[in-house]
């Protein structure tokens, strides 16, 4: 019978005690390579899954934000009522650069091509932000706007916030806010997805008499009065901070404010 010196790698590798260090660390390595193997393989299978829910998911905070969404709505005929534009925030006018099927937000983040500089970043937004937004109109029965949203974002205490507010016809009166994406400190900054908070929204306005952009997340109703003041969340300061801060910015001249004064012109 041939001793170990004349068998081969294999021989002797099977031939080992199942308790050998070579046997546990080799079938321990394979074990990891089929793991990571199977892992890899679903998630590429599951990555349309996850994109078509990525994208049923920010429908559904549209619907909500807009107050049209029931649990069980067919998702895609209830989106299918809201009118898609992409929007140029420096003229506030519609363009049609891109097909609207095409127009992908985060790609278009990182187009250096349509991407400016800020010279002010009180949204955290890292001194740049995309010159063309995807908004939507909700039109009524006779074809007049009813509600417009617009996606906002910035930066809270731990994360950059992800979001929607929608607003009545004037460009002026909340309607409401939420975030479909952050992540905030839970039980605190997390709050931002409390329904009463979210509440707090509904009826507030943006600006004054004058024009003047009042709208205030604080603890304090400010100077302007308690229709421009939502209560900043118990205990969450800095996240509440920068809501105020990405609500103000988005709604400000760098923002949507040149489209919401051609839609209180009655030209949208």
């Amino acid at each position: 019978m041939p001793d170990d010196q004349n068998k081969g790698p294999i021989r002797r590798f099977l031939d080992a005690p199942p308790d050998s260090v070579a046997k546990t660390v080799t079938v321990a390595v394979a074990l990891c390579l089929v793991a990571s193997m199977v892992v890899s393989a679903a998630a590429v299978a599951l990555r349309p899954v996850q994109e078509v829910n990525k994208q049923r998911d920010k429908q559904i905070n549209v619907l909500e934000v807009a107050g049209v969404y029931q649990p069980g709505d067919n998702v895609q005929e209830a989106f299918a009522a809201f009118e898609p534009h992409v929007l140029d925030l420096s003229t506030g006018e519609f363009t049609d650069q891109w097909e609207i099927e095409e127009f992908d937000q985060l790609a278009t983040a990182k187009d250096p091509a349509i991407v400016r500089a800020l010279d002010e970043d009180p949204a955290g937004l890292g001194g740049q932000m995309q010159a063309y937004r995807m908004i939507y109109l909700l039109r009524d029965d006779a074809g007049e706007i009813d509600k417009v949203i617009l996606p906002v974002e910035g930066y809270g205490l731990w994360s950059t916030l992800y979001g929607f507010i929608a607003l009545e016809e004037n460009g002026n009166d909340i309607f409401g806010l939420q975030f479909y994406q952050h992540g905030e400190t839970p039980g605190l900054g997390a709050e931002v997805d409390n329904p009463r908070w979210k509440a707090l929204w509904n009826g507030k306005k943006l600006r004054d008499d004058e024009g003047d952009l009042e709208i205030t997340v604080a603890k304090t109703v400010p100077p302007a009065g308690p229709e421009f003041h939502v209560d900043a969340l118990a205990g969450a300061t800095l996240t509440s901070a920068g809501v105020d801060s990405l609500v103000r910015f988005w709604m400000g001249e760098a923002g949507y404010a040149p489209f919401l004064e051609r839609l209180k012109a009655g030209e949208i």
